[in-house]
């Protein structure tokens, strides 16, 4: 087996403390909670920092934290410039940036700006009557032939049109019928949310993680969707995904925001192929800084069943990898609050929780890009053990469960379709001890915390050398100490290989090799073009004993000089 791409040297990227840092995703609800009320709040994610920072984590990206009647967990915002009452007060949360700074850490938050909550102020005073001056503020139509005003259905399954019987129209949500669309061709309206970001921007946030923006254009006139089926709604992502002309609006965003502070910004881009993303995190462009890319998320629909294809990921990660070389930055990531558990679904958790675990980190940790880490997955947390439908608090699963009784389903049947991918598994509370409820919370959880807390938790992993969690911090130290796993140069090798992925780094004529074997057999190397193996030496692995130089061990891990 050759080298599928000559290791390449171009001149190194930009520099930029974005593109040097370690993100940590914190999904508030279930990291820690200061009260005992069941849901992780601010003084727990504050009571915490410690823990990061000696994780080695520069910056903390926090899932909605405003005010939320929570239909879709805080994604479905009430006030865009307050606190949810249950996460704590704003002072708690000037307190966490006091403290976060003070330990060099950055806050990102979630900036959710395709739609609101309909117990939004704006909403309810657009829904108050048609003259309202707020009602094109979100996207209003009469109905047609006693029904929607068109046959689209939304991501979450239902009716992207929700009948509102006090002025006898239609809005649209293309997510749930608690988030209704705010009309980007309202220029009112987008003053107010420029308004908004700039008054936590003066603040001293330090960016954010902008959600379903490639949502925010709808294509023009909104037809009726062909519907051979005879569908009750037609799914309609082509038609409010990444269309075009969004970039006027994306332009106007930035230019009056983003583009004054020094922050960082990362886009949700349901839809944007690579060939596109120049237009979103090109350096001449200045707009985003990354983006979270959906190609690879696709994959796990098909493989959560049937583990990794991993000739499919790499030619994946691979085409972002160099299609932004030189002109963009990747955020990297494997896991996330909307995905299971990778260990559980393209790992193994349970005889190689540990190796896979570490395996699959150190394949995305060290590509050319900014890498993020959710909570609970540097302890190698797994999915849930879901047994009936009861045990799920996910809108989308509650809106799917209701849609497939419909068409005959069995809840047997449904709860087997949806338990190893459904996004529960990763909201499960964080397990940081082996105590009741995994010293998450000293009352009854909201969720329930994953029975396996007692083997898989934080104070057993702090001190334990062998742990998914030293071997994180071990990686992480790595990459502040070697410029070139931020800088260099990605280029693939062993592109045929069924069982490994392996790749460059290549800066200033130095190169390191990144070999991690993504299976549960041993996999023989071969041969690269101009490489001996035995002449590699090891800066990081993940088994404690040496093995052979051309051969490596089930799920084992080695970054090579």
């Amino acid at each position: 087996m050759s080298a599928q791409h000559p290791p390449t040297d171009t001149q190194s990227p930009s520099r930029a403390w974005w593109k040097e840092a370690v993100v940590y995703q914190i999904y508030p609800r279930s990291f820690m909670d200061s009260n005992g009320d069941g849901i992780g709040d601010l003084k727990g994610i504050t009571s915490k920092l410690d823990y990061l920072n000696d994780l080695g984590v520069s910056v903390l990206w926090l899932c909605p934290i405003f005010p939320s009647p929570n239909d879709d967990n805080g994604y479905d915002i009430s006030d865009y410039q307050g606190i949810m009452a249950e996460f704590g007060t704003m002072a708690d949360f000037d307190e966490l940036l006091a403290q976060a700074h003070a330990r060099g850490i950055k806050i990102l938050l979630d900036l959710v700006i395709n739609h609101s909550s309909d117990e939004h102020a704006w909403f309810q005073e657009s829904r108050s009557s048609k003259d309202n001056p707020k009602r094109d503020w979100y996207i209003w139509r009469p109905g047609k032939n006693g029904g929607p005003p068109n046959n689209w259905e939304s991501i979450f399954t239902e009716p992207a049109w929700e009948y509102d019987p006090q002025t006898d129209e239609y809005f649209l949500h293309v997510f749930s019928r608690k988030q209704p669309d705010l009309n980007w061709d309202n220029l009112d309206m987008r003053a107010a949310v420029y308004d908004m970001i700039r008054w936590w921007l003066d603040k001293g946030v330090d960016g954010f993680r902008i959600d379903a923006i490639t949502h925010i254009k709808k294509t023009p006139g909104m037809p009726d969707l062909p519907n051979p089926d005879g569908l009750i709604a037609v799914p309609s992502h082509d038609h409010h995904r990444n269309i075009e002309g969004i970039q006027e609006y994306i332009t106007d965003l930035c230019d009056n925001t983003f583009a004054h502070y020094d922050i960082m910004t990362v886009g949700e881009a349901n839809g944007v192929t690579v060939d596109e993303a120049p237009l979103w995190v090109g350096e001449d462009q200045k707009k985003f800084n990354m983006l979270f890319q959906f190609e690879q998320l696709n994959l796990w629909g098909s493989d959560v069943d049937s583990g990794l294809k991993l000739p499919a990921l790499k030619k994946t990660l691979t085409r972002w990898q160099k299609g932004l070389e030189g002109q963009g930055w990747n955020a990297l990531f494997v896991e996330n609050h909307d995905i299971a558990r990778i260990v559980s679904t393209w790992g193994d958790d349970k005889a190689y929780r540990y190796e896979s675990s570490t395996a699959l980190a150190t394949m995305y940790f060290l590509m050319q890009g900014t890498p993020f880490i959710y909570q609970g997955q540097e302890l190698g947390m797994t999915n849930f053990p879901f047994e009936h439908l009861q045990q799920f608090d996910d809108v989308a699963v509650r809106n799917l469960t209701a849609k497939q009784r419909a068409h005959g389903w069995t809840d047997h049947d449904i709860l087997h379709s949806i338990k190893d991918s459904a996004r529960d598994n990763s909201r499960t509370p964080m397990q940081w001890d082996d105590s009741p409820n995994a010293g998450f919370t000293t009352g009854t959880p909201w969720l329930a915390v994953n029975p396996n807390h007692t083997t898989i938790n934080a104070a057993q992993q702090q001190n334990d050398p062998n742990s998914v969690l030293s071997y994180f911090k071990q990686m992480i130290h790595l990459r502040k100490e070697h410029e070139i796993l931020v800088y260099g140069t990605y280029d693939l090798v062993l592109g045929e290989h069924e069982q490994v992925y392996a790749y460059t780094r290549t800066l200033n004529g130095n190169t390191l090799w990144v070999v991690c074997n993504l299976s549960g057999e041993a996999a023989h190397l071969g041969t690269v073009e101009g490489n001996d193996w035995e002449d590699r030496s090891l800066l990081l692995g993940n088994y404690t004993t040496q093995g052979q130089a051309a051969v490596l061990r089930p799920w084992e891990a080695r970054v090579l000089a």
